[in-house]
């Protein structure tokens, strides 16, 4: 009896040992990891990590845990059924998103990033035996640290590899960046570039936006000279080293700015090539401009007296909605750490202090491509001063690698470091809080945050009288009322025909706010629209976006009567003709010299053509605020005595500043 207990004992104890000490455990290796990712898919770049088997055997990975901490080897743990197969490979993404699956497959989700910085790296199995520990150096943006593939030390590889054998060599460093000694910008006749590079390194150029590979041409010792406008990229190798970053700059020949000067650089493959170009429609059922790649660009700022301001790699994206298909795309530029520095630090706008912006965009005019080219930035300088977040803009002309791609408007990109910035948020942690909502904001239309409350107090609103002062105090909480207003009444007067272009946004602690945007939409006529969407009973079809909160406010007399005094100030300061005007000859004055060549480029539209629209779009902005008064009436049910309230003086000033150029 005795002697089978023991042997039970032992077998038991063999078994244990051999649970913990599985053979094909000891062959699963940190294979490579990439902690400074610039290269996106499906809309993101997280850090990875890839797991390699490299025995012969399945290795069993339930319960493993992978951590970048000693405190917790568990920060992330493979789910029951987790295996690789001998030969596999595996990627963890570390994404630093709370409450994401933890994966399955080949595929799995850690919610903690990996610091550029240099940090360990764990790999514990589920008995808490330590299976590999990992110490990261600091890292190098876009390059990926790992195990060569013919052993060897762990080091830096020229090419990353997730999912495949890795390179043969790995290197201690990476080439230092070549300086571009001769500034970039405008020149006459010629000008003769010159560049110094890390002794001992291979200095490889372009001048058609391609990134310079071992293939290229060596950089001429005495210099190179240009006689016409030129993107040059320059890039460093040496064979103990990763290869440089790539210095880049524009170099323009007889070819004066007018206006502040965008100039991109960047590879064919992410902007013409049918395949994977995102300037292009491509061949798939899908376009290539509607699915959302990322890519990386040099970008370059120079001011309109030919300065240059910024000079960085960053990434870009096709941008706006169905005007993607114009020939001349909107561009939104991010400046991305991975890339280089994570900020744009210059300010082109001229109402903001602001002393850097994480990503600007290219904007073609979209619906008003071939018409004013003006609407939206006129419009939307309106709003300065007035208490409702807009986009700023600037006048600019683009080059893409060298090629003139014509007038583009420079504006402020909508998203959470938009927000932080005008409302003053700095800490990152309320940065990535802040809620942005568009149209409905429903789940399609969240664009940052949590829209659970917008829902729901739209919801109280519609369900609830708002003349109850509990109710109303509960709504004047949660909303900036008088900024809804403002934005309610920019949105009429103008006559935004696309109504569908409302965004709302909270940071933390405060209220429910409105912004404007894209109003290319507007002055076109003298009509209704869009006052039938705003003013509309409570429990109308909801079009576009939510109406509740503004129409249960109207229902309480001092927040109609507060609504009127608002749209009747704005009338007679703001929409004066006098005022209205100065806007909109600031921007003709900055078009006009500039329009023949973009004509000439994209053959979108002809000047006198433009003249008309002009004249057009200058007689509605005079005429429709006068409407606005007799369209409110009917739209509310106003009183005679009402409008006379409201509205008698002010419509007394616009029948004097507003009237017919003829009268």
């Amino acid at each position: 009896m005795k002697r089978s207990i023991t042997i039970g004992f032992f077998s038991i104890c063999f078994i244990f040992f051999i649970l913990i000490a599985d053979p094909a455990c000891a062959d699963v290796v940190i294979n490579e990891v990439m902690a400074s990712n610039g290269y996106y898919e499906n809309g993101h770049a997280w850090d990875w990590v890839e797991l390699y088997n490299d025995g012969d055997s399945t290795a069993d990975l339930s319960g493993w845990g992978f951590t970048d901490s000693k405190k917790d080897l568990y920060k992330f743990t493979f789910p029951a059924g987790a295996k690789l197969k001998a030969g596999e490979y595996l990627t963890i993404w570390c994404t630093g998103e709370k409450n994401k699956s933890p994966g399955k497959g080949k595929v799995f989700y850690a919610d903690f990033k990996i610091s550029a910085s240099g940090e360990k790296l764990r790999l514990t199995d589920k008995a808490g035996e330590e299976i590999q520990k990992l110490e990261l150096p600091e890292q190098y943006g876009c390059v990926s640290y790992g195990k060569p593939s013919g052993g060897g030390e762990y080091g830096f590889f020229e090419n990353p590899t997730r999912g495949k054998k890795n390179d043969g060599e790995a290197f201690a460093r990476r080439a230092a960046e070549p300086v571009i000694i001769t500034a970039a910008g405008f020149y006459e006749g010629s000008v003769t570039v010159t560049v110094r590079g890390e002794e001992g390194a291979e200095l490889r150029y372009t001048t058609d936006g391609e990134t310079p590979t071992r293939k290229s041409r060596l950089f001429p010792a005495e210099g190179l000279t240009v006689k016409k406008t030129t993107p040059i990229r320059v890039k460093a190798f040496r064979d103990d080293a990763v290869s440089s970053t790539t210095a880049g700059g524009t170099f323009f020949i007889d070819d004066a700015p007018q206006t502040a000067i965008v100039s991109l650089i960047s590879d064919d493959k992410y902007l013409f090539s049918k395949k994977t170009g995102l300037l292009v429609k491509g061949t798939g059922s899908i376009p290539n401009y509607s699915k959302g790649y990322e890519y990386p660009v040099h970008i370059e700022y120079f001011n309109k007296d030919g300065g240059q301001e910024i000079s960085q790699t960053g990434t870009m994206t096709c941008s706006g909605h169905s005007a993607r298909i114009n020939a001349q795309k909107s561009i939104a530029l991010y400046a991305r750490k991975a890339w280089g520095a994570d900020r744009f630090a210059f300010n082109p706008f001229p109402t903001r202090d602001y002393e850097s912006y994480k990503s600007l965009l290219l904007r073609s005019a979209n619906s008003d491509y071939s018409a004013t080219r003006l609407r939206d930035i006129v419009a939307s300088s309106l709003a300065e001063g007035q208490g409702i977040l807009y986009q700023d803009h600037e006048v600019i002309q683009v080059y893409i690698n060298g090629r003139y791609w014509g007038h583009y408007n420079l504006r402020e990109k909508i998203n959470k470091y938009f927000v932080a910035a005008y409302e003053g948020v700095t800490e990152e942690k309320d940065i990535d809080s802040i809620d942005i909502l568009a149209r409905t904001g429903t789940d399609e239309f969240l664009q940052n945050g949590d829209n659970r409350d917008w829902l729901e107090l739209c919801d109280f609103c519609k369900k609830n009288d708002l003349n109850n002062p509990e109710n109303l105090a509960r709504v004047e909480n949660e909303l900036d009322i008088d900024n809804m207003f403002t934005h309610a009444a920019y949105e009429i007067i103008l006559g935004n025909v696309d109504f569908t272009n409302v965004r709302i946004y909270r940071v933390p602690g405060g209220k429910w706010k409105y912004l404007l945007f894209d109003v290319e939409a507007c002055w076109r006529n003298l009509e209704r629209t869009p006052i039938e969407y705003y003013i509309k009973p409570l429990n109308a079809k909801i079009q576009g976006f939510r109406h509740e909160p503004l129409n249960a406010l109207l229902r309480v007399p001092e927040m109609k009567a507060r609504f009127l005094n608002r749209v009747s100030e704005l009338l007679s300061t703001v929409f004066r003709w006098d005022n209205v005007e100065k806007h909109f000859d600031d921007v003709i004055a900055q078009l006009k010299p500039i329009l023949p060549r973009h004509i000439e480029r994209w053959k979108n539209m002809k000047m006198e053509n433009w003249k008309v629209n002009i004249h057009a779009t200058k007689y509605y902005a005079r005429l429709r605020p006068k409407k606005i008064p007799e369209m409110l009436k009917k739209a509310m049910g106003l009183t005679n005595a009402e409008m006379e309230e409201y509205f008698g003086e002010t419509l007394i000033l616009l029948e004097e500043t507003n009237k017919r150029p003829e009268e």
